[in-house]
């Protein structure tokens, strides 16, 4: 008998369908505390075209609710406004059937945890739904990736996200930098927990080396890049950086992994630059097989210019890729400058470009980087290790 139901509320969720290249952290995390046997883990999440509206699989209840669209939940959901306007007419649809699937769940699965991830639309719904039905016992964690928490700080929205966050049990954020935002709402609940997400070691590990640079014939420094192309990805600064880098390395490859909306006005860039033969947009690869390129790659880089955390980072690091990141606070909870990867203004790309220029002029300094960074994720951004302290959370409720 399980002792303690949890609804998981989330717009970010695999759907398992082939090419999916959803980030998965929140199913691996449901995963990690379904073996549990006192815990019932039960998802509810949007549809998305071709997937199954209800599906069982690794202990989880899988629900997903249809709201009469799919557009706007075809990647990330701000990015998808900020590019077309139009799309936040989908919005209320959005949030009326996520609250009916809520509704509907505690009741048929008779929850007791509500975990939500993001404040909003998550935790406001969640909030929302207790204060209505005066579900005084209903416990709620709410966890903070970033995007919430870094954007929507309009006076309504800031009055909304305290409003919701005074409201919950526990809070959960993935770096300091987002705690540091947190506490700057100045909100009455202070139960705060550092509890960055995870990264399998089973899959990004850096055994059985299956070699990208044999696939794409590549004969040269091979330099990564994995995220989504939107703005706050800042991924025209690693292309104007590669400009500079073929100055000294007329011959390097860089590799784009990810799809959205400024895709086209990237590869434009890109030509422009004429750096066609230099950098190959590949689109979303699924999850599982970005171990490969991480593992194939001299070096990996991002420009992004906001970050919660910064899965890719480890993900590169637990796969020995030597890693350069923007000097953000955020990802210097991964990188430790010089010691664990390189942390650099990524926004002014000649110097950016000095510092791949410099691992790709050093080996030694490169693999020295790499083992750090091997011995620094593995020891505190598993799913191991990060799934520990939701699992001593959770029984505190």
């Amino acid at each position: 008998m399980y002792t303690k139901k949890i609804l998981v509320t989330t717009t970010t969720f695999p759907s398992f369908l082939e090419g999916d290249s959803i980030p998965p952290f929140i199913y691996e995390l449901s995963k990690k505390l379904a073996k549990n046997d006192d815990f019932k883990i039960i998802i509810s999440t949007p549809y998305i075209k071709n997937s199954k509206k209800f599906e069982e699989r690794d202990n989880l209840k899988i629900y997903r609710y249809k709201y009469g669209f799919t557009s706007l939940r075809n990647g990330a959901i701000l990015p998808n406004i900020k590019k077309n306007k139009l799309l936040i007419f989908q919005l209320p649809f959005l949030l009326f059937f996520s609250f009916f699937s809520l509704v509907k769940l505690v009741k048929k699965e008779k929850i007791n945890i509500i975990h939500a991830h993001w404040i909003i639309p998550q935790t406001f719904l969640a909030v929302l739904y207790k204060k209505m039905f005066l579900k005084k016992d209903l416990k709620i964690i709410c966890t903070i990736h970033g995007s919430d928490i870094f954007e929507l700080r309009g006076w309504l929205m800031t009055k909304i996200k305290k409003w919701t966050l005074n409201n919950v049990n526990y809070i959960t954020v993935v770096s300091k930098e987002v705690m540091k935002e947190v506490k700057a709402l100045k909100i009455k609940n202070m139960s705060i927990i550092l509890a960055p997400m995870g990264v399998d070691d089973e899959i990004f590990n850096s055994e059985n080396n299956k070699n990208i640079k044999e696939k794409y014939s590549i004969n040269n420094p091979l330099i990564l890049s994995v995220g989504r192309l939107v703005e706050k990805k800042g991924i025209n600064f690693s292309i104007l950086a590669i400009k500079e880098v073929i100055k000294k390395y007329p011959n390097v490859k860089l590799l784009i992994i990810g799809d959205g909306p400024l895709k086209n006005n990237l590869e434009l860039l890109s030509k422009k630059l004429s750096l066609e033969k230099n950098i190959f947009f590949l689109g979303g690869v699924a999850h599982e097989k970005l171990s490969e390129y991480y593992k194939s790659a001299d070096i990996f880089i991002s420009s992004s210019l906001s970050e919660g955390f910064g899965l890719t980072f480890v993900e590169s690091m637990l796969c020995k890729c030597p890693v350069i990141g923007p000097s953000l606070n955020s990802v210097s909870d991964i990188i430790k400058n010089e010691k664990v990867g390189i942390q650099v203004d990524t926004k002014n790309t000649k110097l950016f470009a000095s510092k791949i220029i410099e691992l790709l002029d050093n080996k030694e300094k490169g693999s020295l980087l790499a083992e750090n960074g091997y011995k620094f994720a593995k020891d505190n951004f598993t799913w191991d290790v990060s799934a520990k302290k939701y699992y001593e959370l959770i029984f505190d409720l």
